[in-house]
């Protein structure tokens, strides 16, 4: 048994050993999706409409003035 593993060994030279034409091809691929995944993530960001913030000025904000809103707050 020893033997076998000792010819499996020699028989494998490390400095012949290289990655080869598939590894090549799937790591070139593997950037050529990030690439696009990447393309098309930031075309849908683009896309996003975000509400705004404030609404018509500060007037949602601010208390209402002797008596406005009395209405509303009868209805509710």
């Amino acid at each position: 048994m020893t033997g076998v593993v000792h010819a499996l060994t020699v028989a494998v030279d490390e400095s012949k050993v290289t990655p080869g034409v598939l590894g090549f091809l799937v790591v070139a691929l593997l950037g050529v999706a990030t690439f696009l995944l990447i393309r098309s993530m930031n075309r849908q960001i683009k896309r996003i409409d975000l509400p705004d913030d404030r609404v018509e000025g500060d007037e949602v904000d601010a208390p209402p003035a002797d008596g406005e809103g009395d209405e509303d707050r009868r209805q509710r």
